[in-house]
């Protein structure tokens, strides 16, 4: 019997005014009680799903989840990110945290649209790679795939992404909450204070869950005792009742609950990727009584509603020509290059100037050394791999830069034959850093180190069906593809410092030329204290995605200013950070990490939040504290400076403006916003722009309240900026009182 209403039906319907609350509910009703169950977990079974991602490739084509043929329903269609799409041979980007370093969400924006367009063409609907988890310690093993250390930084960036991406499919902001371990995220719980979870630890997702993301995924972590995947506190009373969250949650992937029938009631929709747990207890539970029906029609109510209103606005599928194709390779080199954190720029003498931007008139050899010089490194091998039919080394990207220039390759990462070079060249570019072997994602755990997660699986029946169990038992996968992912790989970092081996061709090449250029490969901060001092030059180049090399090209040749600012703030020791441990099973968060708690503590950080150097020089003047904003921007308020570019070379400015306010157990400066502004030599811009007063808020008693005090603002170049210019403002309930302006 032909269905009365299908999936098409009620898209054509809500294009033509109906609303989505009232096709969805139509559409509801036409679905079998099996086939409602369907739409809560994934379509493939748990076991040939496991085994496909640990044998071939993770996430090659879509995750499907909760299609329904019969009614054309096509179900939740994920690729993975966020440096590009996961599936296919698309275009790597930059990870996020060089994208942070941009200070440019215009630019993020951009990026969003383009892995829409590439994640559309082959065939998803929903992209689940917009993640903002605070990195409170820089060992995480997946810091590359965040924005920075400050929540309007994570906030911002995550909301242009999402904006970009669901110009074209749904997106999802993960991990909800409190995931920034690898090692221990299957059995951490994280402790923390009701206060500090709104202040510090979820501005960014609410900030994203009100600009309109259609989907979060909650975390594999425990929070104050509840598994984040089924708790109440995050996914029903701060999601659904105090946000008005309207859209659907899915799970982390295999391990992301430990409950079916609970996760349920407590508002996870969608259990991820394959038929699991839910598969197995879910249709016992509503036997039982203990799940009701009602939670499986809210659940797919979230879930059908969201696919109708993005299938009602969606453009036709576009061509499989836009994967890797010019414009996004061009805007990936756009984005390496204003990645890039120029740190340290020695000057020779008052003829030569500084090292960089390099003077190429005066250079006919150039060497490139370093294990990593041409390797192609985009980040770790998690969930997160981009596989781009080409990754432009550094080596490749000078070497292409510079045709008439003798560029020569040292990789073979021996000390002495680099030293040898370098006292043979006019300037040495020495790579160093980290890869996939250092620092990742801790993909699929060894059930050898967690048993307890085997309570997590369907039995294993059949000869396959074992076979692959053992793998995740710790047996090797037989090498089946090198694509696939690898059990008990990845995780957090070790140390915080560059391998000796790395220190020692610094010191090296430096010695035997001063004209050596260290560019840094890493997501997070490093400590450089062992040899920053000899280094003239120092670039943080990140893991840069597939235009990587000829972003750093463009940099080091002043193509482009080195605009990048640091996205978090880089200690002199690793004694400055909070305590952090890789096995942990319980961990308190309190409020203090990076320029916070360097602040508090006293400590000089080696460079602080926002630093960066450009190849110009840039004064601002004339604050004035504007009014404070209305209706939609209440929770802003608008500042005014004149900027000038006052030195040779066409530059850009990143505007930062903080917030310095003496409260109890409260950071001493917090960011309020941020603004990219391009200059043209000699120019000058009046500048507004909207920041928020947020940071600035206190979670008393339930709500959010404003700081009685004064507030200094700071509108900087980093944070503790001496030359920064400073006004003064006070805020009441409804807003800014009163403003005091321009003193320096």
């Amino acid at each position: 019997m032909t269905p009365t209403y299908t999936f098409q039906h009620a898209v054509e319907a809500h294009k033509h005014g109906e609303s989505s609350s009232l096709v969805t509910q139509k559409l509801l009703s036409e679905l079998r009680s099996t086939e409602r169950l369907s739409l809560l977990d994934g379509d493939v079974p748990f076991y040939e799903g496991l085994r496909g991602i640990l044998c071939d490739r993770y996430n090659r084509v879509p995750f499907v989840m909760g299609a329904i043929p019969r009614l054309e329903i096509p179900g939740i269609r994920f690729t993975d990110g966020p440096r590009g799409v996961v599936m296919g041979a698309s275009t790597a980007f930059p990870v996020s945290m060089a994208r942070g370093a941009t200070w440019d969400i215009s630019l993020e924006r951009q990026v969003g649209e383009a892995i829409g367009l590439e994640a559309r063409a082959q065939g998803a609907n929903y992209f689940a790679g917009v993640c903002v988890n605070l990195p409170r310690h820089p060992a995480w093993g997946r810091i590359q795939e965040t924005y920075g250390e400050d929540p309007i930084l994570l906030g911002e960036f995550g909301l242009a992404l999402t904006q970009g991406v669901q110009k074209h499919i749904m997106a999802c902001v993960k991990h909800f909450a409190l995931n920034s371990m690898e090692n221990s995220r299957f059995r951490v719980d994280v402790k923390v204070a009701e206060n500090v979870l709104h202040e510090v630890y979820l501005p960014h997702f609410r900030l994203i869950i009100e600009g309109g993301v259609a989907s979060v995924m909650s975390s594999y972590n425990a929070v104050n005792g509840e598994w984040a995947g089924q708790s109440q506190l995050l996914l029903t009373k701060i999601l659904r009742n105090e946000w008005n969250f309207p859209g659907f949650v899915i799970s982390d992937f295999i391990f992301g609950l430990r409950d079916a029938g609970l996760s349920l009631k407590n508002g996870l929709d969608i259990e991820a990727p394959f038929i699991q747990q839910r598969g197995e207890h879910l249709k016992p539970s509503l036997d039982s009584g203990e799940v009701d029906w009602s939670d499986v029609d809210l659940a797919c109510s979230r879930i059908l509603r969201k696919q109708i209103e993005f299938a009602a606005s969606s453009a036709p599928r576009p061509k499989s020509s836009i994967l890797f194709c010019e414009e996004h390779r061009k805007l990936a080199r756009e984005v390496a290059g204003r990645s890039m954190v120029l740190l340290k720029n020695d000057t020779f003498s008052s003829d030569s100037g500084p090292l960089l931007p390099l003077n190429t008139r005066n250079i006919s050899r150039i060497a490139v050394v370093g294990r990593l010089a041409n390797v192609p490194n985009t980040g770790d091998k998690g969930s997160s791999q981009v596989f781009s039919p080409h990754v432009v080394t550094p080596f490749e990207g000078l070497k292409a830069a510079l045709p008439h220039i003798d560029v020569i390759l040292e990789d073979t990462d021996c000390v002495e034959r680099a030293k040898e070079l370098a006292s043979n060249v006019d300037v040495v570019i020495c790579v160093v850093g980290y890869d996939a072997s250092d620092e990742g994602e801790y993909v699929v755990p060894s059930l050898a180190s967690d048993p307890c997660l085997a309570d997590l699986f369907p039995p294993a029946n059949t000869a396959e069906e074992k076979a692959t169990l053992a793998i995740v038992s710790g047996q090797a996968s037989n090498g089946e593809s090198g694509s696939a992912l690898e059990v008990g790989a990845g995780g957090d970092r070790s140390s915080l410092r560059l391998r000796a081996q790395d220190v020692a061709l610094i010191k090296a090449v430096a010695a035997a030329n001063p004209r050596t250029v260290v560019s840094v490969i890493a997501a997070g901060a490093v400590i450089m204290e062992e040899w920053i001092e000899q280094a003239p030059a120092v670039v943080m180049s990140w893991y840069a995605g597939s235009e990587g090399g000829h972003g750093l090209a463009d940099v080091l040749l002043g193509h482009v200013d080195a605009s990048g600012r640091l996205p978090f703030s880089v200690p002199k020791d690793e004694s400055h950070l909070p305590y952090f441990d890789i096995d942990a099973t319980e961990i308190i968060y309190d409020r203090w990490h990076g320029q916070s708690l360097l602040d508090k503590l006293g400590k000089e950080a080696r460079f602080p939040l926002g630093f960066g150097l450009s190849y110009t020089t840039f004064s601002v003047t004339d604050l004035r504290i504007g009014a404070s904003g209305h209706g939609d921007n209440s929770d802003t308020f608008l500042i005014h400076v004149n900027v000038a570019n006052n030195g040779t070379r066409n530059g850009r400015h990143i505007l930062q403006v903080y917030g310095l306010v003496e409260m109890p157990d409260f950071p001493s400066r917090v960011l309020l916003g941020f603004l990219p502004i391009d200059l043209d030599v000699g120019q000058f811009k009046h500048v507004m722009t909207d920041v928020s007063v947020r940071p600035l808020q206190r979670w008393v008693a339930g709500e959010f309240v404003m700081p009685s005090k004064e507030v200094t603002i700071e509108v900087a170049a980093f944070a503790g900026d001496p030359n920064a210019v400073r006004g003064s403002t006070s805020f009441g309930k409804s807003g800014l009182l009163s403003a005091v302006n321009s003193r320096l």
